[in-house]
């Protein structure tokens, strides 16, 4: 039980800091849409990356040293993009939290997402490489200690995605959502900028 509770202290605190993806998972929440959908697969796919990370990905990882400036820098190239989209949707305003409905398909929104995921560098470093890395500390219970960290994962996007619920009354206003989106094309731009400096 010691490297399960390992895998998941250490897999919440990695993912609570907030980015590209939980950025958007706040977004979905607070427009109610494709809630479920969308937290299960940021769970899933963190699942995923921890179970190679686990299995020997971060070996690999070094064996192809193209890898890494490959995704950093089509990450760059991505959270450049997005943070002007959030930049440009802030100064036009008029946005408001919306009933349900209406918004973008859900295959748009996990195209969206699955970017925001599989070609986010950081998304690859804490989830592949750090706690691949890490999970050799426990040697024999590299299971227990991805089982914890996958546990992380999933109570953490579902409490995200649901629990934006309770922000709603703050999101009914269009001049909530305009700094919301000026603080996500922040975080974007200056993820962006510590990926492209190293």
């Amino acid at each position: 039980m010691g490297a399960f509770w390992a895998g998941l202290k250490l897999g919440l605190a990695l993912i609570v800091a907030i980015g590209a993806q939980n950025a958007f998972v706040l977004r979905q929440g607070l427009r109610r849409e494709h809630v479920f959908a969308v937290c299960l697969f940021c769970a899933v796919s963190d699942a995923a990356l921890i179970a190679l990370g686990v299995s020997g990905f971060a070996v690999a990882s070094t064996a192809a040293p193209w890898l890494a400036p490959a995704l950093r820098w089509g990450g760059v190239a991505f959270l450049v993009w997005y943070g002007a989209r959030a930049f440009l949707s802030a100064w036009r305003g008029g946005s408001a939290l919306a009933a349900a409905g209406g918004g973008a398909p859900l295959a748009a929104v996990l195209a969206t997402l699955a970017a925001l995921t599989w070609a986010n560098p950081h998304v690859w470093l804490d989830t592949v490489v750090l706690l691949g890395a890490i999970s050799a500390q426990f040697p024999g219970r590299e299971v227990a200690f991805a089982g914890g960290a996958m546990t992380g994962s999933f109570l953490f996007f579902f409490s995200l995605g649901y629990g934006a619920r309770a922000l709603a009354p703050v999101f009914a206003r269009p001049r909530a959502w305009q700094v919301l989106d000026v603080l996500i094309g922040v975080v974007m731009w200056s993820i962006a900028a510590r990926l492209a400096l190293g």
